[in-house]
């Protein structure tokens, strides 16, 4: 991510406009009415669909944001065709990845309280690069250790107790999406 790094705040919204313009399009094709706010997150450019009606804009997340994925990649790739270089850009349809986010929290939260109380590791549920991420944030800003183990579509979080000073480990496997 070096190279997102060096990125100026006018290359993040550089991306998010031609991200804007790609998603209008989209749009219009399938003929849907949605309003596009776009800005930088994080050191992401960052898109957002919203719509009044809830019955289209529900067909551009998907069955566990499924599509929503696929835009977002979709997107990534013709933001990518004109600069020339990778982007990082976040897609999001009507607050999908916050509530997302919130739900990944919850489970981080209720996995570290459960190693809190056994001191025996949690192992949770296979997640994308995405959730293992979020929950890798929420474990760390816990004071806790986590882990990812396996191979895709199979990967999977740990979740420990940290060890004390005298014990050697490795650092945690925290993946990058």
């Amino acid at each position: 991510m070096a190279q997102d790094d060096e990125k100026t705040i006018d290359q993040l919204n550089e991306e998010a406009d031609i991200a804007a313009d790609y998603l209008e399009g989209l749009l219009d094709i399938a003929d849907y009415d949605g309003d596009i706010e776009m800005g930088v997150r994080n050191g992401r450019p960052m898109v957002q669909i919203v719509a009044d009606d809830d019955t289209d804009i529900k067909h551009l997340i998907g069955r566990n944001g499924e599509v929503v994925d696929a835009l977002q990649q979709l997107t990534r790739l013709a933001v990518q065709q004109k600069t020339g270089e990778r982007s990082h850009l976040i897609v999001d349809v009507d607050g999908f990845l916050k509530r997302k986010r919130q739900r990944l929290r919850d489970i981080a939260l209720d996995a570290i309280d459960e190693v809190k109380e056994t001191g025996e590791p949690v192992d949770l549920k296979p997640m994308n690069s995405f959730e293992r991420k979020v929950v890798h944030d929420v474990v760390r800003e816990e004071g806790m250790k986590s882990r990812s183990h396996g191979e895709e579509p199979r990967r999977y979080v740990t979740v420990y107790l940290k060890a004390s000073a005298g014990d050697v480990e490795d650092a945690a496997d925290v993946d990058e999406e």
